[in-house]
């Protein structure tokens, strides 16, 4: 039986080498943010907002133009890191 992610880690990479991460509870939200509101504005300068679901009182906002990677890496909460 598959796992099931507890939640999505998406890590922006922006130009001038600095890197963002936020979190989505699921990937159909991830998508939804993806599709509506970063492709459709993808060369834009003006900003827009990226969701920050899990830091309440906090929000962010990025010029979509100035993305220029995206990773997407799903959480389990069972998983556990180890050290070496």
């Amino acid at each position: 039986m598959p796992r099931t992610p507890s939640e999505y880690s998406v890590q922006l990479f922006l130009e001038g080498g600095h890197t963002e991460e936020v979190r989505f509870p699921n990937i159909q939200d991830f998508q939804k943010w993806y599709s509506g509101e970063l492709v459709p504005k993808s060369t834009s300068e003006d900003f827009i907002t990226v969701p920050i679901k899990n830091i309440q009182g906090e929000y962010m906002v990025v010029r979509p133009s100035r993305i220029s990677a995206i990773r997407v890496e799903p959480i389990f909460s069972s998983s556990v890191e180890r050290f070496t």
